[in-house]
């Protein structure tokens, strides 16, 4: 299938995103109209200390207008490579560094209407090494074994898209 973008608008510039009006010729030659949400890339980190515990975030989320217990995350800088940005977020969101970051995938959150790209990192040698918070920023550390996580996984009790995705590649990527 071959899409075409003829023509792009900026109808909204916000703080978090803008929002474009794409015409696109669209396979067998129609031109049809879809918005799109254009926001930066972002990344989602797993920090796992030595005790096998995983950090978590307990914080006041808009869009569902109540809490919600994520793993730490945050959305990159013009020009941040998803590594740094990782680096950078753990230590802002739990105020710890990590001596090992793996990469364990990544993914489009909304692609019917968004191009932010979700990339996960496993975190590891913690140690403590704080940078200030962002301050819209009011967070909650939580910690919970790695087992409980993914059973709270299992059972649903996680309402937050990006961290049940990360929990599902970080099972596939422990040993046993």
């Amino acid at each position: 299938m071959k899409f075409e973008v003829l023509h792009r608008d900026v109808v909204y510039q916000g703080r978090a995103f803008d929002v474009a009006r794409l015409r696109l010729r669209v396979p067998g030659g129609d031109q049809k109209h879809y918005d799109l949400v254009e926001h930066r890339d972002s990344i989602s980190i797993i920090p796992l200390d030595s005790d096998g515990q995983i950090w978590f975030v307990r914080q006041y989320r808009v869009g569902v207008d109540g809490e919600l217990l994520e793993l730490p995350a945050g959305v990159l800088e013009p020009g941040e490579r998803p590594e740094s940005g990782a680096a950078r977020e753990v230590r802002e969101e739990v105020g710890m560094a990590a001596a090992e970051l793996r990469y364990l995938g990544g993914f489009y959150l909304t692609p019917g209407y968004c191009n932010e790209f979700h990339s996960i990192f496993l975190a590891t040698g913690l140690y403590s090494a704080p940078l200030a918070a962002d301050p819209d920023e009011y967070l909650q550390i939580e910690k919970l074994p790695v087992a409980q996580a993914f059973q709270r996984a299992e059972h649903g009790e996680f309402r937050d898209a990006k961290t049940m995705a990360a929990l599902f590649l970080l099972k596939g990527a422990l040993p046993g």
